[in-house]
């Protein structure tokens, strides 16, 4: 059996909101990003899908959507998403967004060390966990016992 070809990479993400519109104000005006696109969810034609990018141009890769469905609030489980992490460059840059973010009232964690790098955790406001994540030292790094510091993201809470 041939292996498969290669992909790109991660192309983008799309997630559920209740809010289209607070979505929207999140992205804009807590994350700086911008609105690239604005349509329809093709598969259930009258629902909004909105394509958020951190370029102004939402190139693969920079770009995350939404579905927005107000009475869609659940519970986590088996074939949802946990969270979803954006590179930063090192943790000086972290450390940027932590200030940036409690600036505007997002309740954010402390810098946590996750072995491969350095990240913070926030949600968007529908709950859904953001983290931001350095770029280094990587994943060619190991720890000393391999899966013996498991640590929950929010073991601290936030603080703002």
């Amino acid at each position: 059996m041939s292996d498969p070809p290669p992909t790109t990479g991660l192309h983008h993400v799309t997630n559920i909101c209740t809010d289209i519109e607070e979505t929207q104000s999140f992205y804009e005006d807590v994350l700086g990003w911008h609105t690239v696109k604005r349509t329809q969810n093709y598969d259930d034609p009258g629902t909004p899908h909105y394509y958020f990018s951190s370029t102004p141009d939402g190139e693969p890769g920079t770009t995350v959507t939404y579905f927005e469905y107000p009475d869609s609030r659940g519970t986590p489980g088996p074939g949802a998403s946990h969270h979803f992490a954006f590179g930063v460059e090192d943790e000086a840059t972290l450390r940027e967004w932590q200030a940036h973010l409690r600036e505007r009232d997002v309740r954010v964690s402390e810098v946590k060390d996750r072995t491969y790098f350095k990240s913070i955790y926030f949600t968007d406001p529908d709950g859904l966990v953001f983290e931001l994540a350095t770029q280094g030292p990587g994943f060619t790094r190991d720890e000393d016992d391999p899966g013996s510091e498991a640590i929950d993201p929010f073991e601290r809470g936030y603080e703002n």
